[in-house]
Order: C-alpha cells, then structure tokens, then sequence
C-alpha cells in the first residue's frame, strides 16, 4: 500500500511542478498577443531619456540588445485582456478607428543588472525602484505602455512622453485637453479595470500585477 501511494505521487509530481513553475514563466507577449506593438525605449539609442524637472532631458544610453521583451504569463494573460478589449473601441473621442485600438510596450522584463545602471543615472525611488530590493520590472511582472490606432501604428496623444517624471506624468494632472485625459483614461480603464492590473499614481504608463513583488528577480539579458 506504501509502495502503490509513493508511485502515484511520482506520477503527479511532473504536473505539479510544472503548475509551480508556470507562475513565474516568463513569455514573449508576442506570442499570445500577435498584434501587440513592442517597441523598447531603451533599445535604441539616443531615443530614450528621462525627463527631470528642473535638470531637463538626460539622454540615456542603450541598455536592451533587441527590440523583444519579456512579461510574467499571468501578465500576458492580463495585456490580452485589454488588447482584445480595445480592439472593440472603432470611436473614440469622435475619431474613427476602423481596426480598433492597441496596446504599444514600452518596458517589460528589466534585468536586474541594468537597473542598477539606470538607479545610478537617477537614484530616485519615486521613479526608479532601488536595485537593492529590485523593481517589479526585474520580475517581469510591471509594463510601460501606450495606446495606439491599429490601422496606422500611430500613438494617441497621450500628457507626456515616456519617463517624463514632471508632475504632467501623474495620473491625477489636469492641466491637458479632454482629449489627452480621454486618452490616459481610456488605457487605465482597458488595463486597471478589464485586465485587473494595478496603476503607479506617478505615471500614466505603468502597470503590474498585484503580486508582482513575489516573483523571484531576474538578471538575464535579451539577445
């Protein structure tokens, strides 16, 4: 009877360890959402900087090797959700979008080594997670985004550009058109409410999974 117990649970044990790994299985977003838009900030040089009240732009260097990114699978599940959400929206703020809206990422999967660089450039917490304890990016449970016009690629006007970290970047500013509110309103409620995802009240671009915090760091580089 010991013996006939101890081989059914070897038997189970595969797929009960494969449920345990697939929580932290990180995906390309790509393959779940084909029509996703990726493109990565900190891939191409001297297209990404952070903008700093009162220092201005800082240019930031390449730190990504290639234009792919990485997401939890619980993540990916969640961007499809409001992907296939938004692909519904053809009027918005009185413009047509014959083939719906999309979802554009920024940043996903961060490598923890490369926050350590980025945290040197601007160590503020606020903004940029302490490598020390790791940001939700070095698990691949945090997303930068924007939203986009399917049919053209166009980004919709949004309150600032990506890493802006002035005040226009909260999610709570006011001072812009009903059209960029419509804007900013229209992802959160795509990502908060159809995908569950939380917000970063100090950019309109972030969002995470609640538990993001729980999955293991990462520091592994794309190629």
């Amino acid at each position: 009877m010991k013996m006939k117990a101890k081989i059914i649970f070897l038997a189970l044990l595969p797929a009960i360890m494969f449920a345990q790994s697939g929580l932290d299985e990180l995906v390309n977003p790509k393959d779940l959402i084909p029509d996703i838009a990726i493109d990565l900030r900190y891939s191409t040089p001297n297209h990404s900087f952070l903008n700093i009240p009162n220092k201005g732009n800082i240019l930031l260097p390449k730190f990504y090797t290639c234009n792919e990114t990485l997401v939890l699978l619980k993540l990916a599940n969640a961007l499809k959700l409001a992907q296939d959400y938004l692909r519904t929206v053809t009027l918005h703020n009185n413009k047509e979008y014959p083939k719906g809206i999309g979802i554009k990422i920024w940043d996903g999967y961060r490598p923890r080594a490369i926050q350590y660089l980025f945290f040197a450039i601007y160590p503020n917490p606020t903004y940029i997670a302490d490598p020390a304890s790791g940001s939700m990016h070095n698990r691949g449970g945090a997303i930068d985004v924007t939203l986009i016009d399917l049919a053209t690629g166009e980004e919709l006007e949004m309150p600032t550009l990506f890493d802006d970290f002035s005040n226009a970047a909260s999610l709570t500013y006011t001072n812009l058109t009903q059209e960029v509110i419509n804007n900013r309103d229209l992802l959160k409620y795509a990502m908060s409410t159809v995908a569950h995802l939380n917000t970063y009240s100090a950019e309109w671009w972030h969002y995470n999974l609640s538990d993001a915090s729980s999955y293991p760091l990462q520091d592994f580089q794309m190629k």
